[in-house]
């Protein structure tokens, strides 16, 4: 789990401050005591905020140099070791939450045949990266990692599985990298293929993303749920032709960012539909509730008759039954407005949204951006297998990058930075011509597994060594001088409390475990 807390507890987010700088005594000479390096009046940083770590780490202290400007592509970016650091926790505690579920971990590769993206993404395929002709095959950048899962399953004959993946995707959309959409970026899925129980394993991939988002603590959040069976039950009964369901689908889903209006004005004006279906299409789209809503609308002398429709709306009242058994169905609402574009699903969808106070005098909640979504792909694997036999499959796409940007603004707010690297002890020396003591003692740690460092000099000053542990954030300190090493002991420094220990040189690994241990 990551919680902002727990990391700044756990030495990983480390405060901001004032860089140190050792006092210079008269006579110019430098004295070091246990009360070095002194205790600031305030937690002690790197120059403090994420951004100047970034700053830092791209090197963009210096003015503007000769020749063209360096910079990414468009809707890309670098990730310097404090951005690394954060997205790394952040991609460990979903992957914990899927290894809790039991899934197993694929790859594919970042290339895919360009027959096997197209006519998987609806409207969305003109975001899809093509290649030029490449030895003979027409190649395309994944677009995302659901249509290669399928094409896995089939390729390999696989009617069961339960699988985890977590790897860059590519789209050529118009990026918003303040809200975390970007034209590379990391997807982290979770499915569930295999013929089984109806509801059962949409209820579970449900329960993942609500684990997720309540572990992460990014605030109130709420998760749509809907059935393209019933969507499409919806679509027939306002008179629209089968022909048009896809991309009348593709409408509707813009309901999260458009008013209705201009929905209903894309509808008629672009889609060819008559006002009076977008009106009855309206009537629909606009409900969302609980098990109550779903009760209603199988009363509903049309949309009751409709067989899909039928069959989308006894499934949704199973999958809420089974969410009240999971203790989540208060975070769960069923919207029929939405539709998620993508050509491949055929039964429940679904879309967790984070939510804001409006105001401090309006009780009713606001979305401010999606950060998972899925649904169910029944036919998807059968595309691809030569004697079209289908494994149904269903599953869920955590938004990686749109959580990192929350997580993100969260440190820069906050003043915390972050650790970046897990260094544990810090080998030092105080004296001179102590470089082979130093050697042999980091390499008896390494070889027990423990994580050290040293710097990369033959006679470093010890308070410039302490100054780097205080920079760093590295908890402990082994210092070994000539007494030391006569002795048998090695001098044992909490960086934090600046106590120091003698431990005998056999037992110094079983005592830096000891006081790491969380």
């Amino acid at each position: 789990m990551l919680r902002l807390g727990q990391l700044a507890a756990a030495g990983r987010l480390l405060p901001a401050g004032p860089r140190l700088r050792p006092p210079r005594p008269a006579g110019g000479r430098l004295s070091l005591s246990r009360s070095w390096p002194p205790r600031p009046a305030g937690p002690v940083g790197d120059g403090g905020l994420l951004s100047r770590q970034v700053r830092a780490a791209a090197g963009e202290a210096g003015g503007g140099g000769r020749g063209p400007a360096l910079k990414t592509p468009k809707g890309t970016r670098d990730h310097p070791p404090a951005h690394a650091a954060l997205r790394d926790r952040l991609l460990a505690a979903v992957v914990a939450c899927f290894k809790r579920h039991g899934a197993a971990a694929i790859d594919t590769p970042v290339l895919e045949l360009r027959e096997t993206l197209m006519g998987k993404y609806g409207e969305d395929a003109k975001l899809i990266y093509e290649l030029q002709d490449q030895g003979g095959e027409l190649l395309a950048l994944r677009y995302d990692l659901t249509v290669p899962f399928a094409r896995y399953l089939a390729m390999n004959k696989i009617a069961n599985m339960k699988r985890y993946h977590v790897a860059k995707v590519y789209r050529r959309d118009n990026p918003a990298t303040t809200r975390g959409r970007y034209r590379e970026f990391y997807q982290c899925d979770f499915d569930i293929a295999g013929q089984f129980d109806p509801m059962i394993p949409d209820a579970e991939c449900l329960k993942i993303v609500h684990e997720i988002l309540s572990d992460l603590q990014l605030g109130d959040f709420l998760i749509k749920v809907n059935d393209r069976r019933i969507l499409n039950g919806v679509f027939a009964v306002c008179g629209i032709p089968e022909s048009k369901f896809i991309t009348t689908c593709s409408t509707v889903d813009k309901l999260d960012k458009m008013p209705w209006e201009e929905v209903r004005s894309e509808m008629v004006g672009e889609k060819g539909l008559s006002p009076e279906a977008a009106d009855h299409i309206g009537e629909y789209v606009q409900l969302h509730g609980g098990l109550d809503l779903i009760e209603r609308l199988l009363q509903d002398p049309k949309l009751s008759q409709h067989k899909l429709a039928k069959e989308g709306l006894g499934d949704m009242k199973l999958l809420f039954e089974y969410l009240t058994l999971f203790g989540i169905a208060g975070k769960i609402s069923f919207d029929l407005s939405l539709a998620r574009g993508l050509d491949y699903y055929t039964g429940v969808i679904f879309e967790a949204v984070l939510l804001q106070q409006e105001n401090d005098h309006v009780e009713e909640s606001v979305s401010v951006g999606s950060v998972a979504g899925g649904g169910r792909y029944d036919g998807l694997v059968g595309m691809f297998d030569p004697k079209g036999r289908k494994v149904p499959c269903v599953g869920v796409s955590i938004g990686i990058e749109r959580i990192f940007s929350i997580l993100e603004q969260r440190v820069e707010a906050s003043g915390e930075k972050v650790r970046t690297t897990e260094t544990q002890v810090l080998v030092a020396t105080p004296q001179k011509h102590l470089l082979a003591a130093r050697l042999k003692l980091i390499s008896e740690l390494w070889d027990a597994g423990i994580k050290a460092e040293m710097l990369y000099k033959k006679d470093p000053k010890l308070l410039k060594q302490l100054q780097y542990c205080e920079d760093t954030g590295i908890p402990l300190a082994a210092i070994v001088g000539e007494q030391e090493l006569t002795d048998g002991v090695v001098k044992l420094r909490d960086v934090a409390t600046r106590e120091e220990v003698d431990i005998p040189r056999e037992k110094l690994v079983a005592e830096i475990r000891r006081r790491l241990e969380p």
